[in-house]
């Protein structure tokens, strides 16, 4: 059988085609049609022990072989945590963001893993983790998918950003993909094949053309923005060959994960010193404050959790004028509650999608107004790039006919408003926020696969 997989930042989702319609499955946690990409275990070699124990046999030895020391280390935590072969250790999605909140100071946690695949620099044991952690999110994908259809996926057509990551180029691109293709064989399926996320969402918004328009496709995710120049309508739905079609594209690591860490940024992290001066007149270092709230990106986290950082914070607290705040900030290093904050600017996000104003309680039980001017002059920068991202897609051509937007963070105002002043005059349709990459996947699959 085949489906569509969109493999999110935010979310994952899965649909099959069932004649013209498609239907998404209600793979999500309580019923729901998407499942979080999030992932907790009490110690990171769970993960791996959790994948090992989900294979068959055969594929299960042959991954024993290679995470030998992984698997040695969880057999020492089981014992240090008392733990029986039948704990539960690791967790996805709402379970693992309620194992993440309930004691954010331990454990290993994971927000969006996809935006990781195509971070530069990684060593092997780096990409060896990520393909451990895309492999168990994919056969709990897959495993509620087979039982919910009561026959085995074999085949899907999975959703990928025009650009994993905005500095790598096509390596990083190569790197990604390799992840995903390992994943997906070893989580069962026998033959997938990728299609741009943009792509996905333009043969969705075919099916209800009732004319052959040049349409910009502009998929605003939790990871990515992509946008795609795609001639589509009634003559050419039916085509499996579309090279022809597809007149330009663009992409960059531009998300709703981004926003919420510009949120964070900007207007969370003043309570933990940013903008503060020191006695000696200038003011502490931005580099330290985004290193705390940057957890899409390896790098930063990796300096966040130095010896380094912790030694700077002293250091910063001789000369600062408000030391109470990089205690708090120390405190918020100690107890991994980045991820946390990073998630209540998410959740401040969204109420300013309808309010002028709310208000955020910090972990530390501290409160923050933020206002939706505020939270639009974080954004500022990036939504600038998004237009960008658009021009770029349409290169030197005319204005496309057509403006179609997709991916839960289009339906923020700031966003949304600013999409909608890049080409004056021409329509913007808005699409389904979550769903129409995953159905355009799926409408690929019964083309390429029936």
């Amino acid at each position: 059988m085949f489906a569509g997989f969109d493999y999110g930042s935010a979310n994952c989702a899965m649909a099959v085609c069932e004649g013209d319609s498609v239907r998404l499955l209600p793979i999500g946690d309580s019923g729901g049609q998407y499942l979080m990409s999030v992932v907790y275990a009490l110690d990171v070699s769970f993960i791996t022990e959790a994948v090992c124990q989900r294979l068959p046999d055969n594929q299960a030895r042959a991954l024993v072989q290679k995470r030998g020391a992984e698997l040695a280390r969880a057999r020492r935590m089981r014992q240090e945590l008392d733990l029986t072969a039948t704990d539960d250790t690791v967790f996805i999605g709402e379970a693992a963001l309620k194992a993440y909140l309930d004691t954010p100071e331990e454990g290993f946690f994971v927000r969006s893993p996809k935006s990781f695949l195509g971070a530069t620099g990684l060593r092997p044991e780096q990409v060896a983790l990520f393909e451990d952690i895309v492999t168990l999110m994919m056969l709990e994908v897959k495993g509620r998918a087979d039982a919910l259809l009561q026959n085995p996926v074999t085949h899907a057509v999975i959703g990928r950003p025009v650009n994993f990551q905005g500095i790598g180029g096509e390596e990083a691109n190569i790197q990604a993909q390799s992840i995903l293709q390992i994943a997906a064989m070893r989580a069962g399926f026998t033959q997938v094949s990728f299609l741009f996320e943009p792509l996905a969402a333009a043969f969705d918004f075919e099916s209800s053309l009732e004319a052959d328009k040049r349409v910009l496709v502009v998929d605003v995710g939790g990871g990515t923005t992509d946008c795609s120049l795609v001639t589509m309508g009634p003559n050419k739905r039916s085509q499996t060959e579309r090279s022809e079609d597809c007149l330009g594209h663009s992409g960059q690591r531009i998300g709703g994960n981004d926003l919420d860490i510009a949120l964070a940024m900007e207007c969370l992290m003043p309570h933990y010193g940013l903008g503060d001066m020191l006695s000696t007149g200038k003011p502490m270092p931005r580099q330290m404050f985004w290193q705390a709230v940057a957890i899409n990106d390896v790098g930063a986290q990796r300096d966040f959790f130095s010896l380094s950082y912790a030694t700077a914070i002293k250091e910063l607290r001789k000369d600062a004028i408000n030391p109470d705040a990089l205690d708090r900030l120390a405190r918020l290093r100690r107890d991994q509650q980045h991820c946390q904050l990073v998630k209540l600017a998410e959740l401040a996000k969204i109420d300013l999608s309808g309010e002028e104003l709310t208000q955020v309680e910090h972990p530390d039980g501290a409160h923050t107004s933020v206002a939706a001017d505020a939270f639009g002059l974080a954004i500022a920068p990036l939504v600038q790039r998004i237009g960008e991202l658009m021009r770029a897609a349409v290169g030197d051509e005319s204005s496309p006919d057509l403006i179609y937007v997709t991916g839960g963070s289009s339906r923020c105002p700031q966003v949304a408003s600013s999409i909608a002043a890049v080409y004056p005059g021409v329509e913007v349709v808005q699409g389904d926020s979550f769903g129409s990459v995953t159905a355009g996947l799926a409408r690929r699959a019964a083309l390429e696969f029936a």
